[in-house]
């Protein structure tokens, strides 16, 4: 009878168990030791390792040639054990022995002997699902048991065991498989069995394993019965499980508030056989990749993706808002549990989608914050000032002459230490700003196509850095991108130490005490760089622009400047002093 391959290849060594060391390590030192305890407790999410490490234990504590904590694997007791021709290690299901008359005839048969073995070994799997009585009736043999018996308990839900009987036992956590350990682990199994496993395919597998190494198996076993060249649209087809272009697709409609693409697109993959509850925990997990990539600076190292999966995730989280993805997660997790009560799948999931894509519809709290933020978004995109065009100014009139008066000289004002613009960057401040600093400039489309000359209008003027400034707002955001540049480059980050920016309209101002800052922007690849940081904080496009602070009111009513300026306007030619030392 063929044998499947998660009973074909359970391990039978401690080295063999995949992504457990923790457990593993200590184990084999303590058997290297010598150091047997009465009791364990195996804990975990399924298909970890916890009966297999039990059977091991059991085998190693019994064998007679171990090998630096591990069974030999070939003497009579690893063979009979293995076999199940050992008397002495017993393994119970306590889902269906979980009586007190179950556990009274346990603690009568722990009084004998071993019949052939060293110890006799009680296995208890799904120890939880015992009843109290059966706990109570466990609990004086399981703390002074005889000193040949040792008792196994397994358990994936240790919340429901008494808390006298773990405080009597040694505990193990055994933790899901990471999917690296868990591919590397197909590609061999895989390999010996004579199929060829992508690797796209064996993470694929390891992702819809959920950390379970017997359900990976379990699908590859599925996966070879179809094709001997396991890729990813063998996957696909066998698992029943919808492509990525899909689950791009249906997150595309939501953002786009699409319901008939999203209906549609379910429809096809109703007709393609694709089994619907698990296309709703896959649209979880694709929202929860969106949600982290958002969140995240470093959200590679969590998810389990290919470096072009990321990036396409990534390029769709960006202009995706966060309480849509939360609106996403909420609807589609309450869908999965109706789903497992027996509704009708496919009418769950579009009625989803359809709320999600409309959501007017929801009157859940997730859909209220979405459509309030919608709304406070809307009211902060206010317009950048138009300013008035300037009257036509008058010819000049003839050059008189005029007489060269001496004027004192004025002292410099001493520049501020922080905040304001350095002296460098202060001839950007002046209405010309804008073709000064070419870097505050939309880029134009590259499918506008120039009128003719007959058809132009004059465009109107720019606003000028005064008024953008006038009307700025702090820019909150503004600290996270600087951590963001801190990555891209330190060199870049230092010049823009301890600036501060504001936001005006569409414009973003940059108000820094560093010169250097202002070159910078002025290269292509840098200004570059800095709007794409500012898109992907706050999934906008903004144009950049110099801040300018309010005049000192001081300086305003200095009645040497007043004169100064009145004299040049005169036409008068003035002549200032060199300041001395």
């Amino acid at each position: 009878m063929y044998r499947v391959l998660y009973r074909k290849w359970r391990p039978r060594t401690f080295s063999e168990v995949v992504g457990q060391p923790q457990v593993t390590v200590t184990l084999r030192r303590e058997l290297e030791a010598g150091r047997v305890s009465h009791a364990y407790l195996f804990t975990g999410p399924r298909g970890t390792g916890k009966t297999s490490c039990a059977k091991i234990l059991a085998k190693a504590v019994n064998c007679l040639f171990p090998k630096e904590g591990d069974p030999c694997g070939e003497c009579a007791m690893c063979r009979g054990i293995d076999e199940g021709t050992v008397l002495d290690v017993v393994e119970i299901d306590a889902a269906s022995n979980n009586g007190v008359e179950n556990i009274r005839s346990l603690r009568e048969e722990a009084n004998f002997t071993p019949a052939s073995a060293r110890y006799r070994v009680y296995i208890i799997d799904e120890v939880h699902m015992l009843s109290i009585g059966a706990f109570n009736a466990l609990l004086k043999t399981l703390e002074e048991p005889p000193a040949y018996v040792v008792f196994i308990l397994a358990t994936t839900e240790v919340h429901k065991i008494p808390a006298t009987i773990l405080s009597r036992c040694q505990r193990f956590d055994f933790r899901r498989v990471s999917p690296a350990d868990m591919a590397s682990r197909l590609t061999y199994v895989a390999g010996q069995e004579g199929a060829v496993l992508d690797p796209q395919a064996a993470q694929l597998l390891a992702r819809l394993a959920d950390g379970g190494m017997r359900d990976a198996l379990s699908l590859l076993d599925q996966c070879m019965g179809v094709e001997q060249h396991i890729t990813i649209p063998v996957v696909d087809k066998v698992v029943g499980v919808a492509g990525k272009e899909s689950l791009f697709r249906l997150a595309a409609a939501v953002r786009e508030q699409n319901p008939a693409q999203a209906l549609e697109e379910i429809d096809e993959l109703y007709r393609g056989s694709k089994d619907m509850m698990r296309l709703c925990e896959e649209l979880c997990a694709h929202f929860r990749a969106l949600m982290l990539v958002k969140t995240m600076r470093r959200a590679q190292e969590v998810l389990v993706l290919t470096d072009e999966e990321y990036e396409a995730v990534s390029k769709q989280a960006l202009p995706m808002d966060l309480e849509v993805i939360l609106h996403a997660l909420d609807q589609l997790q309450d869908a999965l549990d109706r789903m497992g009560r027996g509704s009708n799948r496919r009418t769950e999931i579009e009625m989803a989608l359809l709320r999600l894509c409309s959501p007017e519809l929801d009157d859940s709290r997730p859909a209220l914050l979405r459509r309030i933020a919608a709304l406070e978004r809307r009211g902060e995109e206010k317009p950048a000032p138009v300013l008035p065009e300037e009257p036509e100014q008058p010819e000049p009139s003839p050059p008189i002459s005029v007489q060269r008066v001496a004027i004192p000289p004025i002292p410099k004002a001493v520049p501020k230490k922080s905040g304001g613009i350095p002296p460098p960057a202060q001839s950007l401040l002046s209405g010309e700003a804008e073709e000064a600093l070419p870097w505050t400039q939309a880029p134009l489309s590259e499918e506008a196509a120039p009128l003719p000359l007959s058809e132009q209008k004059p465009a109107a003027p720019p606003p000028k850095v005064e008024e953008l400034s006038a009307n700025a707002e702090p820019f909150a955001e503004w600290p996270e991108v600087l951590q963001i540049l801190r990555e891209y480059s330190k060199p870049v980050s230092a010049a823009f130490q301890g600036s501060v920016a504001y936001h005006s309209g569409s414009y973003i101002l940059i108000d820094a005490q560093n010169s250097m800052a202002f070159e910078l922007l002025r290269k292509e690849e840098q200004r570059q760089k800095m709007r794409d940081t500012i898109r992907q904080v706050t999934g906008r496009d903004y144009k950049l622009g110099p801040y300018k602070r309010p005049a000192d009111p001081q300086e305003e009513n200095d009645p040497l400047q007043d004169l100064l300026s009145r004299a040049r306007e005169a036409g008068v030619s003035v002549v200032e002093h060199p300041e001395k030392d």
